[in-house]
Formats: C-alpha cells, structure tokens, sequence
C-alpha cells in the first residue's frame, strides 16, 4: 500500500510561490524572480531529501521559473506588435492573481459545506457512512462468492498493480553548478589570461548542463556589463573579454 504525504500548507506550487511573497513581503506585480526561483528550488530538494515524491505541476513550474529566468538575462527583450517590451513574468503573475482568488474563497465555502451537511440529515455523509458499515454482513457476502466475482477482483489488483509498477517516476537532479560559480570561475580565468573562447569552457567539460549553467552565467555578466564578448570563426565561438574600466575582486 502507497501513503502520500500531503503537506497542510503548500497543496500546490502556486500555493508555495504565494507563500514565498507573503514571507517576504514582494511585490507580486515586480517579483525578484533570480530570489523566488532559489527558494522554489530549495523546497523541492528538501522534498526530495525526505524521500516525498515530487508532484510533475511542481516540477513544470520550476521549469516555467527557469525559463521565466532566462530570458530576463537576455540583452534582447521581447516586444509585442506594438513596440512594447513583454515582461516575461506577466503569464506567471496572472496565475498567481487568479490562484489568489480562488483561494481566499476556499475557506468559506468548506464552512458552508460542513454547516449544510450538519443542518440537512441525507446529506451527512459522515453518519450514513458509520451506519452502513455498523449494517454490513460480512458473513453474508461471503456466502455469495463464485469463482467469476473472485476473478474479477483478482483482474482488478493485478491492473491496478500493472498501473503502479509502471507509472512514471519524476526526479529532479540536483546538479553541481551554479550561476554563481560559474561566473567567478571565468572571472578568474579573465584575470589571469585577459580573455578566454567559449570553446574552451565546452572543451573543458563537454556537459550539456554545464555549459547551460556557463552561457547563462554568461548572459548575466553581460547584463551587469563585467564583460565583453567578440564573435569568432565558426559555430558558437566567441570570444570572452574583460573591459578595462571594469575592475574584478
């Protein structure tokens, strides 16, 4: 038998994306996205830590955050028909207004489903319930068993037993790197040689992951103008270069 833990305060990852903005108090119209993301991110390992499986809607919003992350470190913003820039944030916020809607109705609607139920006797579940059960025969069934009704339940747990044994398993893997890091690592690099070719960095460790993790650490650099870049011969090659009024520590 499988027992799934349902933790009270997030039932969903809109509902931890609301909890993160309340916490500490953002704006949900101008989110810090880079701070959210760390947190959302947070949360899921140390699910995974305490071995809870990780439901796939917490999964895609993490990827959408990703996402949502990289294109604000693109130089190049999207605009629409008319000229205007596009906040990648705005389908995410919309989301989480709607959510924020429903939500804050939630609470009075399962008072009025428990007060109804209390007040009309068909509709307590509840008792009807106990009293079915306190009524049931088990002997009497028994007496009605054939081999068909055996078999048809056994069908039933062996398809149910197919289901689990194959259903898909959703793992996050945590992987080494950090924008952070990276950024530091071709920092040095510059210190040291002056400039570097976004060949090399792939050369060194021809990880897919990782040369994500260095081109957006890449893009990021570029945003906050610590670095230069020059296009090169060939495809994806490019030149890595320090500007000299900039001074790295």
């Amino acid at each position: 038998m499988k027992f799934e833990v349902k933790l009270p305060l997030f039932e969903g990852p809109f509902d931890l994306l609301l909890f993160f903005i309340e916490r500490d108090e953002l704006d949900i119209y101008d989110i810090p996205i880079s701070q959210i993301t760390n947190d959302f991110l947070d949360y899921v390992h140390q699910l995974e830590q305490m071995n809870i499986e990780v439901a796939s809607e917490f999964i895609l919003v993490a990827a959408t955050l990703m996402r949502i992350k990289a294109k604000m470190l693109l130089p190049r913003p999207v605009l629409d028909e008319e000229g205007n820039e596009i906040d990648p944030r705005e389908e995410l916020v919309r989301h989480l207004l709607e959510y924020k809607r429903y939500k804050s109705v939630i609470s009075e609607l399962m008072q009025m489903e428990s007060d109804r139920m209390d007040r009309e006797r068909r509709g307590n579940i509840a008792k009807e319930i106990r009293k079915l059960a306190e009524s049931t025969d088990v002997e009497a069934e028994m007496q009605n068993l054939d081999l068909f009704k055996i078999l048809k339940v056994y069908e039933k747990v062996m398809s149910r037993y197919e289901r689990e044994k194959n259903k898909v398993v959703h793992k996050v893997v945590q992987y080494p790197y950090t924008i952070s890091n990276q950024k530091t690592y071709i920092l040095e690099n510059l210190r040291v040689s002056g400039r570097m070719a976004f060949t090399d960095i792939i050369k060194e460790k021809p990880d897919k992951v990782y040369i994500i993790f260095n081109f957006l650490a890449i893009l990021e650099m570029l945003q906050l103008q610590q670095i230069k870049i020059h296009l090169g011969e060939g495809f994806n090659n490019f030149w890595i270069e320090r500007p000299e009024e900039v001074a790295v520590d």
